[in-house]
């Protein structure tokens, strides 16, 4: 369904009961400011249901952070760009990854040795970070397109570019929105980061984001054959569990994966390690990039890229938690291209 038609379909369902709610007056300096710096505006109708749904979001970010000075959550939450839309709402705006076609795909371990899990952990690096080796381009904004697959799939692309070339360039997401469709993407509408690649491989290259710029809304192809900056040879998963999805991200550089973000915790991030007990393994909705792990405070954390913007969680960074049991299913849809 498409997001303008669900939206209405929420508005008119819920105007009824917002017409008699009273706002919390102490905010209305708070929602003037926030309209203002994300450039919201409403009809006097829609304004009546946006500003309920962005006073529950405060009381949400209130109690959650109170929690969190009490020791019961090990990460923060903040108000963001999305404060106006419920849960709901936004994963059906901003959540695009389709992971049916994914569960259908080969599992191939990132090496062939048979060496024992324990002797290579110990062999790991206990930090790393691929932001500090040049091998990540800044944090980028999908708008309202579920696009989070296409940004997924060049940002690995970006990484190992320049591993082989020693060249970062941004590759452009809008080139794979357009151009995929027949390799069963979906657009804004979703899509899959190994589809993708199969574009990339048969189509023999990708554009950059200056050749071909993001517009964030499905358009016609317009790859431009002779300005190709990115090609590949072929692309790999890995396999399903969070140590090869380590040895990867160490060996290997950025991979792109895909998550559970639909929890309301996740709409609203702000800072810590990101550990949601209500995190959904198997219902993966969101593709990211994974350029690194770490520790703090005792907690082993991936450091993940998304592609919100930079007013969205740690600087558009967010820490997700690593040797959880597979938290959120990040270590599910694992993939990464070879150039």
């Amino acid at each position: 369904m498409k997001f303008s038609l669900f939206l209405g379909c929420v508005v008119l369902s819920i105007l009824a009961a917002a017409s008699g709610h009273t706002f919390d007056s102490t905010l209305d300096e708070d929602w003037k400011n926030w309209k203002s710096q994300h450039e919201k505006q409403y009809t006097e109708e829609e304004e009546t249901y946006r500003r309920l749904v962005w006073e529950d979001s405060m009381r949400y970010i209130e109690q959650h952070n109170l929690e969190h000075s009490m020791g019961k959550h090990t990460f923060t939450v903040g108000m963001n760009q999305f404060g106006d839309l419920t849960t709901e709402e936004f994963n059906k705006l901003m959540n695009g990854f389709l992971p049916a076609e994914a569960d259908n795909s080969t599992e191939v371990a990132v090496e062939e040795d048979n060496e024992d899990d324990e002797s290579n952990d110990v062999e790991m690096d206990a930090i790393v970070d691929w932001r500090t080796k040049g091998y990540v381009t800044p944090v980028k904004n999908q708008g309202q397109c579920g696009s989070c697959w296409a940004f997924s799939a060049n940002g690995a692309l970006e990484g190992q570019w320049y591993k082989t070339k020693g060249q970062l360039v941004h590759l452009s997401e809008q080139n794979l929105v357009d151009c995929s469709r027949d390799y069963n993407n979906e657009g804004c509408n979703g899509g899959w980061m190994d589809q993708a690649y199969r574009y990339v491989l048969r189509n023999n290259g990708v554009n950059s984001a200056a050749t071909y710029p993001y517009t964030g809304r499905d358009e016609s192809c317009k790859f431009q054959s002779n300005e190709f900056v990115a090609t590949i040879s072929g692309y790999r998963y890995i396999v399903r569990n969070e140590f090869d999805l380590k040895r990867a991200v160490e060996t290997v550089g950025p991979i792109a994966v895909a998550i559970d973000a639909g929890q309301q915790s996740f709409q609203y991030y702000k800072t810590g390690v990101y550990y949601e007990q209500n995190c959904e393994k198997w219902r993966v909705n969101h593709a990211v990039l994974v350029v690194g792990y770490g520790t703090e405070g005792g907690l082993n954390y991936w450091i993940v890229k998304n592609s919100w913007g930079t007013g969205w969680g740690d600087q558009g960074y967010i820490k997700m938690a690593k040797d959880k049991e597979n938290n959120c299913g990040i270590a599910n849809y694992a993939i990464y291209p070879i150039v």
